[in-house]
This record gives C-alpha cells, sequence and structure tokens, in this order.
C-alpha cells in the first residue's frame, strides 16, 4: 500500500509547501483576485437565475458546484487505491461513493457526468499503465494479448469499468426522466455553425472554435460575457486565414496524445494523460459532438478544462527547468505568468461589479455581437439616457435584423418619446417574424391605442393574452382601452383579472377604485379599496384614492388618517396635500385646509384646481374674519 500510495503522489503530487501553508497561499490569491467583485451586482442573468427565481438562487452557483463534485469524485476514485492493499486492487465502497459523487455533479451541471469517463481513462492509462505503444507494437506482429487481458481482469479492471458504465447508464436515465430526452431548442443566432448547411463549414466552424476555446485559456485577455449573434463570424472557406488557428490547435494536441500515449517514459505517459484528460473529457459536452449547444464560446465550461491546462503547464515548466541551467529564468516566466493571470481575473472581476461595466468591456471585444450592444442599450435605458439607448438598440438590429427583442424596447422608447409611426412599424415587425412573441403584441396594441386605432388595439391585447394566458400586465391596458371606450364593465373585469393574476398590481386596483369613484358607485369604491389595502397595506397611492372616496362619503375622520398615512409615505407629492385641504375645507377645519393649500401650491404652483379651491377659502375667511366670527 505504501508503495501504491507513492506511485499516486508520484503522479498528482502534493504541494511542495505544508498543507496549511498551501491552503493560506490559495486563499489569499483568490482573495485578491476577486475581492473587487464581493460586494457588486447581481448582473446579466443574475436577475433571472437568482433574483427572480423563486424555486432557489443555488443555480447561480451551478458551475462551481459541478465543478465541487466532479473533483471530489476523482478524488475519492483514488482514494478506492490507497484504500486497497494490493496493487491494482480497489475499494468497492469508494468506487460507489465516487459514481455517487459524480451523479451530484451532473445534477448539478450536465458537465458533472464526464467525471466518470475521466476516471476510466485514469483507471485504465494511469493505474493501470496501460502502454498503448506497446500493445500496438504486439498486434502488428501478432503477439497473444491473453495473458495481459487476464492480469487486467484479475486486477479488477473490468470490474470497474462495468460499475462506471453502469453508473453512467443510470445517471442519463435519471437525467431523462427528469428532462426529457433532446436538448432545449436554440435558435441560429445561439450557434450559427450548427446551423450551416455544409458539414465541411461546420466541421471548420467547431474545430475553430475549440481553437478559440484553447486560445482563452492560454491567453484570457479578451474575455465577453456573451460570444452568440455574429460575434464570431462563420468560416465558409478554407482560404479564410484562422483555418491557421485550427492547424497549430491540432499539431499540439497531436503532439500531446502521441507523447502521453506512445513515450517510452512511464511518468511522463501517465501525467500528460491526466492532464490530457482533465482538458479533454469535461469539454466534450461543449464540443457540439454529440448535441447542439446553445453557445458559441461560452467561458464556464472552461473552469473544469482549466485544472488539465495547469496540470500540463506545471509539467512543461517541470521538463524545461530540467533541460536548462537557467533555472531563475524559468521562476521568473512562471511567476511573471501567475501575476499576469492575476491581474487579469483582478480587472475582470471589476468588470463584473455593475452592468454598465460588464457591457461596455464587450463592446471592444465583440463588436458585432447584436446581444452586447441590445444589453448596452438596455442598461442605457434603465438610467434613463433614451437617447444613447436609441442608438444601440438601432445598431443591434442593424446588426440582427431578426432580433425582436431589440425592436420591442426600442419601440418602447419610440412610444414614450410620442414617435408612434416608427414604433408601430418596428412592433409590427417583431410580432410578424416571433408571432407568439406576447409582450411585443401588448407594446404594439398601447402604440395602437394612443393612435386612436382601438379596434386594432384590442386585437393586439387578445393576441398577446392568447400566448401568455397569465398576462397581468395585458390585462391591465386592455381595462384602460376599455375605460377610455367608456367600456366600464370590461375595464372593470379586465383590472379584476389582472389583479387575480397579480394581487399586488397597484395600478389595476387603483384604476377600478378611481373608475368606481367617478362613476359615482362610492359603496363598491369603498369596498375594493379596502380590499386593496389589505393585500397592499403600504402602497400610499391606493391610500390617497380610497381616502377620496372616504371623504366624498363624510366619513371625514378615516378618510384625514389615510390622506396622512400617504403624506407621510410621500410628502411631496402636491396632490395629496391638496386633496387634504378639500376634505378639510367641507369638514369645515379651514385653518388646516389652508395649511395644506399652502403646501401644495409650493410643491405645484400651476395646479389650477387647487388655486381656485385656496381662492375660494381665502374669499371665505375673509367674509368671516369681516362679520367676527
Amino acid at each position: 500500500m505504501a508503495d501504491l500510495e507513492a506511485n499516486l503522489d508520484h503522479i498528482i503530487p502534493s504541494s511542495v509547501l505544508p498543507p496549511f501553508r498551501a491552503k493560506l497561499v490559495v486563499g489569499f490569491v483568490s482573495l485578491i483576485c476577486f475581492a473587487r467583485s464581493y460586494d457588486g451586482d447581481f448582473v446579466f442573468d443574475d436577475s433571472e437565475a437568482i433574483v427572480n427565481n423563486k424555486v432557489a438562487g443555488v443555480v447561480g452557483r451551478a458551475d462551481l458546484l459541478g465543478a465541487l463534485f466532479f473533483l471530489l469524485s476523482f478524488l475519492g476514485y483514488c482514494k478506492a487505491f490507497r484504500e486497497s492493499n494490493k496493487e491494482g486492487a480497489h475499494s468497492t465502497f469508494w468506487v460507489f461513493l465516487s459514481i455517487l459523487l459524480g451523479a451530484v455533479a451532473m445534477l448539478c451541471k450536465e458537465q458533472g457526468i464526464t467525471v466518470l469517463g475521466l476516471n476510466a481513462v485514469f483507471d485504465i492509462l494511469v493505474i493501470g499503465k496501460l502502454n498503448v505503444l506497446e500493445i500496438v507494437q504486439k498486434v502488428l506482429h501478432k503477439d497473444k494479448l491473453l495473458e495481459n487481458i487476464g492480469m487486467l481482469r484479475n486486477g479488477g479492471l473490468l470490474f470497474r469499468m462495468t460499475l462506471l458504465a453502469l453508473g453512467g447508464a443510470g445517471m442519463l436515465y435519471m437525467r431523462w426522466k427528469i428532462m426529457g430526452t433532446g436538448p432545449p431548442p436554440f435558435t441560429e443566432v445561439d450557434n450559427p455553425a450548427s446551423f450551416a448547411d455544409s458539414m465541411l463549414v461546420r466541421a471548420i466552424n467547431y474545430n475553430y472554435y475549440y481553437s478559440l476555446n484553447a486560445w482563452l485559456l492560454l491567453c484570457p485577455w479578451w474575455l465577453c460575457f456573451d460570444w452568440s449573434m455574429g460575434c464570431i463570424p462563420l468560416i465558409k472557406s478554407v482560404g479564410d486565414w484562422r483555418v491557421i488557428a485550427l492547424a497549430a490547435l491540432w499539431f499540439c494536441l497531436i503532439g500531446l496524445i502521441y507523447q502521453a500515449l506512445c513515450s517510452e517514459d512511464s511518468h511522463k505517459r501517465r501525467v500528460l494523460t491526466l492532464g490530457l484528460g482533465f482538458l479533454i473529457i469535461p469539454f466534450l459536452p461543449a464540443s457540439n459532438l454529440f448535441f447542439r449547444v446553445g453557445f458559441v464560446v461560452a467561458e464556464r465550461v472552461l473552469y473544469l478544462p482549466s485544472a488539465g491546462y495547469c496540470i500540463l503547464l506545471t509539467f512543461g515548466f517541470g521538463a524545461l527547468s530540467k533541460h536548462t541551467k537557467k533555472k531563475k529564468l524559468i521562476t521568473a516566466l512562471v511567476l511573471g505568468i501567475m501575476f499576469i493571470n492575476t491581474l487579469r481575473c483582478m480587472i475582470r472581476s471589476g468588470e463584473w461589479r455593475n452592468e454598465e461595466k460588464l457591457f461596455q468591456s464587450a463592446l471592444s471585444v465583440c463588436p458585432l455581437n447584436a446581444k452586447v450592444h441590445y444589453n448596452v442599450g438596455k442598461n442605457l435605458a434603465d438610467k434613463g439616457n433614451q437617447t444613447a439607448a436609441i442608438r444601440y438598440y438601432r445598431e443591434a438590429v442593424r446588426l440582427n435584423p431578426k432580433y425582436v427583442h431589440a425592436m420591442n424596447n426600442l419601440g418602447n422608447i419610440l412610444k414614450e418619446r410620442n414617435e408612434l409611426q416608427e414604433a408601430e412599424e418596428l412592433l409590427s415587425l417583431a410580432v410578424q417574424i416571433q408571432p407568439d412573441f406576447a409582450a411585443a403584441w401588448m407594446n404594439l396594441g398601447i402604440v395602437q391605442n394612443s393612435l386612436k386605432r382601438f379596434e386594432a388595439a384590442e386585437r393586439s391585447y387578445r393576441t398577446a393574452i392568447k400566448h401568455r394566458r397569465k398576462y397581468p400586465d395585458c390585462y391591465y391596458n386592455l381595462g384602460r382601452l376599455y375605460a377610455d371606450l367608456n367600456r366600464h364593465v370590461d375595464a372593470l373585469n379586465a383590472w379584476r383579472n389582472a389583479t387575480v393574476l397579480k394581487p399586488e398590481h397597484s395600478l389595476a386596483w387603483n384604476n377600478m377604485i378611481i373608475l368606481l369613484d367617478n362613476t359615482g358607485n362610492l359603496a363598491q369604491a369603498e369596498a375594493v379599496g379596502r380590499e386593496a389595502l389589505e393585500l397592499i397595506p403600504n402602497d400610499h397611492s391606493l391610500m390617497f384614492s380610497l381616502a377620496n372616496v372616504l371623504g366624498k362619503s363624510q366619513k371625514y375622520k378615516e378618510s384625514e388618517a389615510l390622506f396622512l398615512k400617504a403624506i407621510k409615505a410621500h410628502p411631496n407629492a402636491a396632490s395629496y396635500h391638496g386633496n387634504l385641504a378639500v376634505l378639510y375645507h367641507r369638514w369645515g377645519h379651514l385653518d388646516l385646509a389652508k395649511k395644506h393649500y399652502e403646501i401644495s401650491l409650493q410643491l405645484d404652483p400651476t395646479a389650477s384646481g387647487t388655486k381656485e379651491n385656496y381662492g375660494l377659502l381665502r374669499r371665505k375667511l375673509e367674509q368671516m374674519q369681516k362679520k367676527g366670527v
């Protein structure tokens, strides 16, 4: 057992530093790399994966958790041989535990299932010391291999391979039962090469993607949050100069694989095999070889392969130091690479602090990516910079004329700027390209409503609801259309549907109260207002609307309390002070009415109704003073 442990340590060497110091160094370097973003915002798809995700936000840690259990599974498989007392034997318990950890890794991230393949390669080529070159030579010379096969069987290799195969089959069956047979549907903009008609074009571009991934490992300077939508133009002929990258990649890979399988140095074979195994096997699910994936390049899938890259890099520098006397130069080179990569990590960590920095950083890397321009525009629009947002949205549509989300957002901004004709054209084109785009149908309805094309607006709203049954905002806008047409019952029904689907829909509740108030249905308006405040007790606009109804019903004390509570929540609302002044005016509390009229006019000097009421109050007070009251 001691010999086996020493052998494994030779293949997977322990740290040169004592364990505690090694942990401190790793922790310190990690802190330096990522300290800039520890208190950063949730950015990009974090909003959907974490902020708006009610099942669990842990999905935002899928890659980290998958890598954790992947490595635990591999270490558990190594432990199976350390626990055994004889070379070639194993601990079945640790093999089973390794398979279980592999299943957990797969549940975190589908990529996790590849640990079984890595364990198999590790077992055959590293633990079993299988010499491929020797086997090829014996086959060519027609030597008998029965003795070797028998030895492998006696060593338990076939049993372990059977366990790994059964474990993999079980995982795939479990995945099929949970998620179905096929991968999610993807579009051409997600992975253009996979939609190419020519098999040669697909093969060339897939290999070019591999070379880009390899380059990102070697030189992670050009990083982007998204590599789709024209970020990497297709290679359509072998005359494209980028084909050189393919040749360079395969030249290096073939050389490494040859050394890993055919080198006479068994230690070299095993270390290179382990490094290549970590580099290649976890990357296979992202390679488009087995199924179409939804991305061109995704930096996250390089997280596990980077372990293989580090093994190969370390082995390369170790081999280089043995063949040169300039060891200080090698040390300086290694420290320089570490420093540069740490610096790059710090810079990139800072870029992930907020969406503005993240999206702007992508413009220089992928200027042809429509999604990058779309996200920059969206970020600017959220900050109120509509003019700049329009420019980026237009560029996104120019780069991808079928980018319906960019059309929808651009149409929304144009609608707000009252450029209704162009807004209608963009939104009509968006629903023509994607007929089930419910949000675009709703926004088209809003524009048509503003253009007084009420029948077309109603059709658009109904189409949106057909494609998205639970769409409270669309029911709200449909209710506004019916209110404009004086179809009061239909408006109330639409707003009620909105509040059923989204009980906290304050605008729908408010419109119901106001419509019932304006049509003289004070009792019903009061009932709706009380129902709304039970669901949204801190909404000052609902307090204000209900206070108006209670004041008209001469429930002055309760109305006053709601007005004051609304003002406390939103003290600078001129209408709140103005309507409270009207209440006091009716109630006979003239001094308080005068006070709140004056506050209202200070906040909004242009309010004609408040000016008129204040004038009436002053004249009344002057008459009372003359009479000595």
